[in-house]
């Protein structure tokens, strides 16, 4: 298992300390797949220019390369070489932070090839590697309980069909931890740990299926 976090957080606080939990759940089902935790803030991400090279690029490999040369070159190595992902972002006004939307308009079109065929339409997505991936979602809230989660978390969704049409990854679980200020994160950290472990899980389910 190659597992790497995506953290679109500050360091420290309540999402980072979430998936630091799930990590450490994913490490007491496969000790060896402790994996990486990376925070989008420690890296020089631009804004997609739109110059479309990435998408229309017919080169081999896992990915296209980017027109724009920043640490996005990085960290596409770092996806590709990933079967397991965790991200974990806060909410602001109900969608991810600007610095994780522009990592995943990045991704799109250097991961998928407009080759995807929905009903009528032609040119979506397609991922250019045909290794399948899963992931896990934490999304962290400071006034928003759970309860109402389905009116104010867009990242969710958002996360999740970006990964599946860009990386061919499967979401196999996600949880909102919500009204942090009020609860503090220790209520949600059980449920973080076990959301590591189950995509560890799925990891060693694949192994046991191609025996």
């Amino acid at each position: 298992m190659n597992l790497l976090a995506i953290v679109a957080g500050r360091k420290g606080k309540s999402t980072d300390r979430l998936v630091e939990r799930a990590l450490e759940g994913a490490a007491s089902r496969e000790p060896a797949g402790r994996g990486e935790k990376i925070n989008l803030f420690d890296y020089r991400i631009e804004f997609c220019k739109n110059c479309l090279s990435c998408r229309d690029s017919r080169a081999p490999g896992p990915y296209a390369r980017c027109a724009i040369r920043d640490d996005m070159d990085i960290l596409a190595e770092k996806l590709a070489a990933a079967d397991r992902l965790i991200f974990g972002t806060p909410v602001h006004m109900g969608y991810p932070p600007g610095i994780l939307t522009a990592f995943l308009e990045r991704v799109c079109w250097t991961f998928a090839k407009p080759e995807r065929r929905i009903l009528t339409i032609t040119g979506c997505p397609l991922p250019r590697d045909p290794k399948p991936r899963r992931a896990a979602i934490i999304v962290s809230a400071g006034v928003v309980p759970p309860f109402f989660r389905r009116f104010c978390d867009e990242a969710t969704p958002y996360i999740s069909s970006s990964i599946r049409d860009s990386l061919n990854a499967e979401t196999i679980g996600s949880f909102y931890a919500g009204a942090l200020e009020k609860r503090g994160v220790e209520p949600y950290l059980d449920k973080a740990f076990r959301l590591g472990r189950r995509l560890a899980a799925s990891e060693r389910n694949e192994r046991n299926r191609d025996r």
